[in-house]
């Protein structure tokens, strides 16, 4: 049930015709009950239209719905681009009765391709006619573009419900990761307090995910809570189940990234401050040496090294002693305070655990990330043609 399994949310997901393959392409989900909200966005400088638009109605209401739509991102497309950006959602807000403010939208696809508003339009038309709390199912599917299928996940804790959504396999890499992510919640929440929760849940997970290094102009996460559970008020628990539902869409992403056959666990302990754990993690995932050897199994920690001593961090690297540094392959550690073990660690699997342990200090950091391989390469030569 993905963003219907929290009470008072219901969602759809329909054909609109935007996307050549003639699968599902629009999604809408609302709240019921009066809900609040908040999103993060890409921070790429090439901003999409969608994104624009939905930041400035987030800044002036709380939002109640939010339509996606997927096969055009309408980014790179100017004045026009925004304009059409703001039809969908005026016209979506007539459907509903809520104010054109009120809605977010969000869209992914082609990049530099103008938004076919006509047919938006009759597919939030269509859409807000098919809401139900049984469809999330079907929204989710129809906001995926190179995906493999769905992304969704759900954990009810403490009487109250988290549910979320997910569409991303390419041009996956904070800050954020093409994606989407819509979470909702019948957890209590005053205005203003949603973003309190996101910001730190976003941080430990969409914002250490890396498919190919590339930062999409459309990315979003969006959360309503609208307290239809009328749940007590514990703050931890529901923090707790908010990361759970986010870890879980964050791991989806990137063992569905486009061609991907591995999936690459890097943990970084013992650094000089927390940043620069996350800056070397951060190296080691998008490294295209690391990625192709994960590919082949191979288990060339030299590649994991040399990406280790050369993370950018404040106009330089992130520190690092080779004499004091120990990296371990699936808990089997092949070089040890400055030299190599000898060991050589199995590495067939489908998952690729990599530790490194500085033994400088207190700071540490996981990424995940997928592997690169022929796959990701033709999918992405015929991405327009």
């Amino acid at each position: 049930m993905s963003v219907t399994a929290a009470q008072g949310f219901v969602a759809s997901g329909v054909t609109a015709g935007i996307r050549p393959s003639g699968k599902p392409d629009v999604a809408v989900v609302r709240s019921l009950p009066r809900a609040v909200g908040a999103a993060l966005w890409t921070t790429n400088r090439v901003e999409a239209a969608p994104v624009t638009v939905s930041k400035r109605h987030l800044a002036v209401a709380e939002p109640q719905a939010v339509l996606i739509n997927a096969g055009v991102a309408n980014a790179a497309t100017g004045d026009q681009g925004e304009a059409d950006a703001v039809a969908s959602a005026e016209a979506l807000a007539q459907e509903l009765g809520l104010e054109t403010e009120e809605i977010l939208v969000l869209s992914t696809g082609v990049i530099g391709v103008r938004l076919p508003v006509d047919k938006v339009l009759a597919g939030g038309r269509a859409a807000a006619a098919q809401l139900s709390p049984d469809g999330g199912a079907a929204a989710a599917s129809a906001i995926l573009t190179t995906d493999s299928g769905p992304k969704v996940a759900v954990v009810a804790s403490g009487g109250f419900t988290v549910g979320g959504m997910a569409k991303g396999a390419g041009m996956i890499h904070p800050r954020l990761a093409t994606m989407l992510v819509v979470i909702t919640t019948d957890y209590p929440l005053a205005a203003g307090e949603a973003g309190v929760f996101l910001r730190p849940a976003v941080a430990q997970t969409f914002n250490r995910i890396s498919v190919d290094g590339d930062c999409s102009t459309n990315d979003a996460v969006v959360l309503l809570a609208n307290g239809a559970s009328a749940a007590a008020r514990d703050d931890a628990v529901f923090a707790d189940a908010l990361g759970e539902v986010c870890t879980d869409l964050a791991r989806q992403i990137v063992a569905d990234g486009e061609g991907a056959t591995v999936v690459l666990e890097i943990g970084v302990t013992g650094a000089a401050s927390g940043a620069e754990a996350e800056a070397i993690a951060r190296r080691i995932a998008t490294s295209p040496l690391v990625k192709t050897a994960a590919f082949g199994h191979d288990p060339n920690w030299g590649r994991v090294l040399a990406a280790a001593g050369s993370a950018p961090y404040d106009d330089g690297f992130a520190r690092l002693e080779t004499g004091r540094l120990t990296v371990a392959f699936g808990g089997v550690a092949v070089f040890a305070a400055g030299a190599p073990t000898g060991a050589v660690p199995d590495s067939s699997g489908t998952v690729c655990r990599i530790d490194l342990d500085l033994g400088l200090g207190d700071g540490a950091a996981g990424y995940l990330a997928s592997d690169l391989t022929y796959d990701y390469v033709r999918i992405n030569a015929e991405y327009t043609t």
